[in-house]
């Protein structure tokens, strides 16, 4: 029991010293910074060109779209973003060199779960008080209202992360892994409720977004961010906090399951003749291209 322990501190240390040094990376690499920001811009656009309110209630339209996108942005991180850097890191090697290192998938998921919860929480901080700056953006009202969006974005990432390295152990190399992965998220940005109204779409469409975390997310920061009214908007004409935590802790409960095997079994398969076969695959396309 006690090397148990000690095994498992060793590797949540080796984790959080490896996070560390990909999210410094990460924030002197400017190219990647920028096409963080540049969904943040996005969003604040769209919202400084709305003028209308929301059906049936005093609320702007623009509070509803930064609501909206403020989930959004952090369903994107775990479940287009993550992925991506997971196929990518795998083409280059990494879990090849994981195979040989005691503990590496433990001490790798902690790492990239530390980055992505950075990215997330800093996009989402950059995305509201941009938003209130620029475009009188919502904030939440009062000392329950942080609460409620510290919890919902905790159990929202907790939501997409795990699932986001599960999807990211399956998909193909990385151009086809952006293809496979945006397309559907893109549809749940439309379908979730993050851009419209949810109770304005058609029910047959409110029930298969209600199967997904992205809905429940933005459901949750609505919660947070918008007057209590508001609740009007929502199809049971309340926020069903109770219901948002528990679709979301059943999508972290998935994804658990789900993400360690499936990573442990692309570093069982990872060769280097695998990798190889892969480089030489990629060129003739590109070639072909």
């Amino acid at each position: 029991m006690t090397e148990n322990h000690h095994l498992r501190r060793r590797y949540w240390r080796a984790g959080f010293l490896r996070g560390g040094i990909e999210l410094r990376h990460f924030v002197r690499n400017r190219k990647e910074m920028t096409g963080q920001l540049a969904n943040v811009v996005v969003a604040l656009v769209l919202a400084g060109t709305l003028s209308k309110n929301v059906p049936g209630t005093h609320l702007p339209m623009a509070h509803l779209i930064l609501a909206g996108f403020s989930a959004y942005l952090l369903f994107q991180i775990g479940l287009v973003n993550l992925p991506q850097i997971l196929v990518t890191e795998r083409e280059e090697g990494a879990l090849l060199r994981l195979r040989a290192t005691p503990g590496g998938i433990p001490a790798y998921l902690v790492a990239k779960s530390l980055l992505v919860v950075a990215m997330a929480l800093g996009t989402l901080v950059v995305l509201l008080g941009a938003g209130a700056l620029l475009v009188d953006g919502p904030l939440p009202r009062d000392a329950g209202g942080w609460l409620t969006l510290l919890w919902v974005a905790g159990l929202g990432l907790l939501a997409v992360v795990p699932l986001g390295a599960a999807i990211g152990a399956v998909l193909p190399n990385p151009r086809e892994a952006l293809a496979l992965i945006m397309l559907p998220a893109m549809g749940l940005l439309f379908t979730s409720g993050a851009m419209f109204p949810f109770g304005s779409l058609p029910v047959v469409v409110q029930k298969i977004a209600a199967v997904f975390p992205l809905k429940w997310m933005a459901q949750g920061m609505r919660s947070a961010l918008l007057p209590d009214a508001a609740r009007v908007a929502e199809p049971a004409g309340s926020w069903e906090l109770p219901t948002v935590a528990l679709v979301l802790t059943a999508w972290a409960v998935l994804g658990f399951l789900l993400a360690i095997p499936l990573l442990r079994r692309a570093a069982r398969r990872e060769s280097g003749s695998r990798m190889t076969e892969r480089h030489r695959k990629a060129g003739l396309s590109g070639a072909a291209a």
